[in-house]
């Protein structure tokens, strides 16, 4: 028997089905052995030699590890195949007491049969480079966030975070935002002719004066300009007939998809990253178990396999017919500052079409794959042509210009439509053009003017701080979508729609930082430590002299943070509530669970409520004031339980908090969790749709949309569901496989 030890278990399934029975693949569910939490772990003394720790919760993982690798005949380690899953490999390696000399490590770009096959016939050692620059970044990021933290925490607040990453990326957030506050805006009015030739009508844009780009900027300037005009003929001088092209975009890196999936489908970062995992490690397809769709999802290249350009090119010569594909395949220029050790994000086969899996695919991942899919055939299609014309007026020393484009040949169009942002200054358009030739003489019909005012720049959505993290070369990869999830829950930053504004919390941070942390919150530097990182890889630096060349300097800019600066007060924002147990107006504060009102009185009043509740019904107030008035003592201290708000609704908790942190359910359970056994609950999440939880959360994360029972199914032995209906309860097994329902 084989061993393969992958990371990630979600992918175990699909690949013990590709290798065959004599495998046995095992997860490490992410590092087992890294630094340790609560302290510092960086002998900075010693050439900044890490400490490394079993991970607690991984002893077990490590001991079964040991005990398959003593019965296995040979060992492939399978870790993500990036500079983290490098990392992994060496410390299972170490873990396992196998030479460094041992080829033992195998990487696929794709988990599919031909691929993870032909991986296994070519293991090969650890890749000391790859590690050593992972080691870098671990150790840099664990110097700023555990140096830097703490100051922040004791200058500003509590549960405060800062980081190499992050920190510049809230700068941009909160320089955007002062962008906006102090932009001016400037008045400009446009200027567009309605004209006839015959029966067609034409519109077109004031555009010169003097054959000189001109724009009026006052009222009494366009009325001057409009009086000039109705006094002219307007002659057509100059028509431009072209054909244009517009090249296919390349296929999806992570920056560009996380880009379009909130553009396009509307999809969190958040969301896609969950949605594309599932579709690299594998997803249920009927009848065949869980099969991966797409290639590996974290890379900044735009590079294509030859044998996928191939495969590609056969498709869309059978789907859209040959002018379709061009004579060669295409190939995009590749960015500076990227790392390239992947290929594109595509499907990794054609022939699985979103709509044949439609049906096996939840809608997050159909709509994804949808995406990636269309996005990969377009950037192998031939260009799309249009038929072009421009036409210059003349209007005495004014000029006009209007132009109009029409489709010659739909090109990649015909699988794919590009996202684009519409101009709302952009006055040319594209119009429908009758046949015009120059010296012709139009009919002025009207001429209309409107004011409008120059616009400030647009907040940063999610997708588009992360194409400027990339743009100026801020992180890699892997870490916008954790950078984007940091930024949100230490309420740095809170959404608008789908644009992120900085809260107060997160500018004062900032300018903390900015004060005392001037390298760290450097654009240009974060990015110069991102190319060193990358020279590590390569093995043209060492990792510990990247580190001690940042250290020289950051060791007196923490110095001077934490002995040199006062605090920084946040200021207390005060609501119009008045609280209903002392008379005081209650405060905004924010918690685990986003913001909140609280009695300023506090500790003596502990008063909260929740803000911009729904007005209660008369049922439901009568039992709030029925179980605030329930006499409850707690089972472990004995003092009285208090009603309590929380993530998943109402709930009792000791009085004694937190000396005492016992807390109990106001609803009785429903079931017993299938996992574990404990006891399962109805849950509200945060968009007010219910849900079954085991109470054992977050060590068992059991959840159900439908209410689950202790009834097992008679067929397969799974857990069965119950819905009431008005002709009465609907049981179902809870197994997808199975049929079983009553």
């Amino acid at each position: 028997m084989d061993l393969v030890i992958i990371e990630g278990p979600g992918k175990r399934e699909t690949l013990k089905k590709y290798l065959g029975s004599n495998y046995d693949v095992v997860a490490t569910k992410g590092h087992i052995i890294d630094l340790p939490i609560k302290t510092l772990a960086i002998d900075i003394n010693n050439n900044f030699e890490p400490n490394y720790v079993t991970m607690p919760d991984k002893e077990d993982i490590i001991n079964d590890l040991k005990k398959r690798y003593a019965k296995c005949d040979n060992l492939y380690i399978a870790t993500d195949p990036d500079r983290e899953g490098e990392a992994i490999a060496w410390h299972v390696e170490r873990a396992l007491g196998i030479s460094e000399d041992t080829p033992c490590r195998i990487e696929f770009n794709e988990i599919s049969k031909d691929s993870v096959n032909k991986a296994i016939k070519m293991p090969r050692k650890i890749n000391m480079d790859l590690v050593h620059a992972q080691q870098g970044r671990r150790v840099l990021d664990r110097l700023v966030g555990y140096k830097v933290s703490p100051i922040i925490c004791k200058k500003i607040k509590s549960n405060l975070s800062g980081g190499r990453v992050q920190s510049v990326a809230l700068k941009l957030v909160v320089d955007r935002e002062k962008e906006i506050k102090n932009f001016k805006p400037v008045e400009y009015w446009s200027i567009v002719a309605e004209l006839s030739k015959g029966e067609d009508k034409i519109k077109a844009a004031l555009a010169t004066y003097k054959k000189k780009k001109y724009q009026s900027g006052s009222a009494q300037e366009t009325n001057d300009v409009i009086d000039y005009l109705k006094a002219q003929t307007f002659v057509v001088g100059d028509v431009k007939k072209t054909i244009t092209k517009s090249s296919a975009p390349p296929p999806f890196t992570t920056s560009t998809m996380q880009q379009d999936a909130l553009n396009k489908i509307n999809m969190s970062v958040a969301q896609t990253s969950r949605s594309a995992q599932q579709l690299y490690e594998g997803v249920e397809i009927k009848g065949e178990g869980k099969v991966a769709l797409i290639t590996y999802i974290r890379t900044d290249s735009t590079r294509v396999s030859p044998e996928a350009q191939a495969k590609a090119k056969d498709f869309i010569i059978k789907t859209y017919g040959a002018d379709y594909a061009p004579e060669k395949y295409n190939v995009f220029k590749a960015k500076k500052n990227i790392q390239d050790a992947h290929e594109a994000i595509r499907p990794i086969s054609l022939e699985r079409t979103p709509e044949s899996l439609k049906g096996s695919l939840s809608p997050e991942n159909y709509k994804l794959y949808k995406l990636i899919y269309e996005r990969f055939v377009a950037s192998q299609m031939s260009d799309a042509t249009y038929n072009s014309l421009t036409v210059n007026i003349d209007a005495g020393d004014y000029g006009f210009k209007v132009a109009g484009k029409t489709p010659l040949f739909l090109g990649y169009t015909k699988a794919y439509k590009v996202y684009t942002e519409e101009d709302e200054n952009d006055e040319k358009g594209e119009h429908k053009m009758c046949n015009l030739e120059v010296g012709d003489v139009l009919k002025l019909l009207n001429v209309l003017k409107e004011q409008k005012f120059t616009k400030p720049p647009v907040r940063y959505t999610e997708a588009s701080l992360i194409k400027a993290m990339e743009e100026k070369g801020i992180g890699r990869p892997a870490t916008y979508a954790p950078t984007m999830l940091v930024l949100s829950t230490r309420n740095y930053t809170e959404k608008d729609g789908k644009y992120l504004v900085p809260t107060e919390l997160g500018t004062i941070v900032t300018e903390f930082m900015e004060k005392y942390f001037k390298d760290i919150m450097d654009v240009s530097f974060t990015a110069a430590m991102e190319d060193k990182l990358d020279g590590i890889e390569e093995g043209n630096l060492k990792w510990q002299d990247v580190v001690a060349d940042f250290y020289s300097g950051f060791e007196d800019e923490v110095y001077f943070a934490a002995t040199g600066s006062e605090r920084v007060k946040v200021p207390v924002i005060v609501s119009d509530v008045k609280c209903d147990k002392c008379g005081a107006m209650m405060v905004i504060k924010e918690g685990r669970y986003g913001k909140f009102l609280a009695c300023p009185k506090f500790p003596n009043c502990r008063n909260t409520k929740q803000i911009d509740e729904k007005p209660k019904t008369p049922e439901q107030q009568a039992e709030e004031k029925m179980l605030e008035t329930v006499n409850i003592k707690c089972d472990k201290c004995g003092k009285d339980m208090v009603l309590k708000d929380g993530r998943f609704g109402k709930f009792f908790a000791c009085s004694d908090y937190p000396n005492c942190k016992n807390i109990k359910n106001v609803k009785d359970p429903v079931s017993k969790c299938p996992i574990c056994g404990k006891d399962v609950f109805e849950r509200k999440s945060k968009y007010g749709k219910i849900f079954y939880g085991c109470s054992g959360y977050p060590k068992c994360n059991f959840a159900s949309w439908d209410m689950p029972t202790n009834e097992k199914c008679p067929k397969c032995s799974s857990y069965l569901t119950k819905k009431t209906l008005k002709d009465g309860d609907k049981f179902k097994c809870s197994n997808k496989e199975c049929d079983y329902q009553r």
